[in-house]
């Protein structure tokens, strides 16, 4: 059997570790082998440091603090049995993957740049990365898709929006309804019966009808024609059909179409009921925002907050109101004759020009022994067929195409239903409530007309660029309103306001969420001497001012565009 030799292992009498390299009792060992001195109390570490930098290179700055005093071992810059020179021919192989590309806007917008300096792709390569851009496209547009549907966009929370009558302390809140039960209502209501019909109205003028961009007209001013907003209970004629029981609920037309599109409102709003006997009115204070028009109310880009931006909410809804009551006496002919109705404008004085309106006072059945009667109205009246049509007019308003993002100048004559449809969504509750007006007031055709400023900074001056007229059932399909839901609502708020004793209340939408409350208020509240607006005084709908002769005369909300005298017989 062979056998294991051990081999021999020097003593070093002198110290710990091995002997002094140069003693000659050690056979078969290199010279200048360096070895590091150690005590016994070190912990063993690394036989050799294959990681450490090379000391010999001065363009390492780590290296000119490098006097760890233990890496004199490994220095082999004395011995002259290892080449000097290889260090010089050693080149090092970069193994690290490429750098991936960096999806963010700066690769986005300089991919020209980046490309240049590679090669061609292959075609399968190129099949995949237009897959991918593709694939973010898609997403990108689910997201914002998904973001719009939402009620909770981050840009729209950012406005804050104000209640529009102050609560007050001694206010009793009895209920409040979310908007959601309000879609699940429906009621059919039938034909309505015209108790009576007052004012005048003037033919409309069909040459405005051809009306485009390019041959856009001035909007004029009509500053000598009153236009009267006058509430339910200072309404001469429906205080007699009160007097004579025609009917239990009382309201006017413009009341009734905020409440059967109340779940598409945004701003807060407010109708004051009053419980009298057995009947039921509903009327707006006196300098209620009803009076004014909301200008993108439903538009996801909040506007201005200042109170001396011409495009703030408040200054856009008073040029709005100016807009429409111009606009409505514009488009009619001048010398064309007048139809009269059997009753006059029942709220203008002798020998005053009123603006063209007929008021129609209309009957619906509700229940077996409950009517509502409502004042509507029509602006103007057109022969067809030997037989009277009657009108509504009202304006869109354009003030600054970079919030609405569609240039009506550009869009109108190419691409008018993408105007209509931003207009939608922007203005909704404007137009259906404007749908709404025209079926309570049984108009043949409500015509829509585009007014725009001369300049988007210049808020005195406009233009009628286009008028499109639409029949109002078949608008009411297209934007998605539906008439027995429309009736449901209005037949469960008047059940609900009929179970209240007697007294005044106040209907309010809450400012931020989808729903009304109901308040009991007292018998004294919104009335000239009670404070209830927390808005400034140049800011609100001045209340009436009763003159000498006994007559309360109302001036409307009004910023630089311009003053409206409206006069209301007491």
């Amino acid at each position: 059997m062979p056998g294991f030799e051990i081999a021999a292992v020097p003593y070093n009498p002198d110290g710990w570790g091995p002997l002094d390299s140069t003693s000659t009792s050690l056979p078969n060992h290199q010279p200048n082998i360096p070895f590091a001195p150690f005590s016994r109390s070190d912990k063993l570490g690394r036989i050799a440091d294959f990681t450490r930098t090379n000391p010999n290179n001065p363009n390492k700055l780590s290296n000119r603090h490098n006097n760890n005093p233990a890496d004199s071992a490994f220095d082999f810059t004395g011995d002259d049995s290892f080449p000097g020179d290889d260090d010089n021919t050693f080149r090092l192989v970069d193994g690290k993957p490429p750098p991936r590309p960096k999806f963010g806007p700066k690769w986005r917008f300089n991919q020209h740049y980046n490309n240049r300096n590679q090669l061609p792709q292959r075609k399968d390569e190129e099949v995949e990365i237009k897959k991918r851009e593709a694939e973010r496209d898609r997403a990108r547009r689910d997201r914002l898709f998904n973001l719009n549907r939402s009620g909770n966009n981050p840009r729209r929370e950012a406005a804050v929006f104000k209640c529009s009558v102050e609560i007050q302390p001694e206010w009793n809140m009895l209920d409040q309804i979310p908007f959601s039960t309000f879609s699940k209502l429906s009621f059919a209501v039938g034909e309505a019966e015209d108790l009576l019909m007052c004012g005048g109205l003037e033919y409309y003028d069909r040459t405005y009808d051809r009306i485009s961009p390019k041959n856009e007209r001035r909007l004029e001013r009509f500053k000598n024609r009153n236009f009267f907003k006058v509430t339910t209970t200072d309404d001469p004629v429906i205080r007699r059909f009160a007097n004579e029981d025609k009917a239990t609920v009382f309201a006017t037309d413009a009341i009734l179409a905020t409440l059967m599109c109340a779940p598409r409102s945004v701003y807060s709003w407010d109708i004051v009921v009053q419980r009298v006997g057995n009947k039921l009115f509903f009327d707006k204070r006196d300098g209620s925002q009803l009076d004014l028009l909301a200008v993108h109310e439903t538009s996801q880009e909040p506007l201005p907050e200042g109170k001396d931006d011409i495009n703030s909410a408040h200054s856009l809804s008073v040029e709005a109101a100016y807009v429409n009551q111009n606009f409505s006496q514009q488009v009619l002919m001048r010398d064309g004759g007048k139809v009269s109705f059997e009753e006059g404008n029942p709220f203008a004085s002798e020998g005053e020009e009123v603006a063209s309106v007929g008021y129609r006072y209309r009957r619906w059945k509700l229940d077996n022994d409950m009517y509502l009667v409502a004042r509507c109205e029509v602006q103007s009246v057109v022969e067809v067929n030997n037989s009277r049509s009657f009108l509504t007019l009202n304006a869109l308003n354009e003030f600054d195409p970079k919030y609405s993002g569609v240039e009506w100048r550009r869009k109108l004559e190419t691409q008018r239903g993408a105007v209509l449809a931003t207009e939608l969504k922007n203005n909704a509750n404007k137009l259906a409530k404007w749908t709404a007006q025209s079926i309570l007031a049984n108009a043949d055709m409500m015509k829509l007309g585009y007014v725009s400023r001369v300049h988007p900074r210049d808020h005195f001056n406009h233009v009628i660029l286009a008028v499109v007229g639409y029949k109002p059932k078949e608008f009411a399909t297209q934007i998605n309103l539906n008439v027995s839901n429309m009736w449901g609502i209005v037949k469960s708020i008047v059940d609900l306001c009929m179970k209240l004793k007697e007294g005044k209340y106040v209907l309010v939408k809450d400012p931020i969420k989808p729903q009304v409350r109901i308040y009991e208020v007292p018998a004294d509240a919104f009335e000239n001497d009670y404070v209830e607006e927390p808005l400034p005084e140049d800011e609100q709908v001045q209340p009436p001012i009763e003159n000498a002769d006994g007559e309360e005369s109302v001036t409307a909300a009004s910023n630089d565009v311009g003053d409206k005298e409206i006069k209301a017989e007491a």
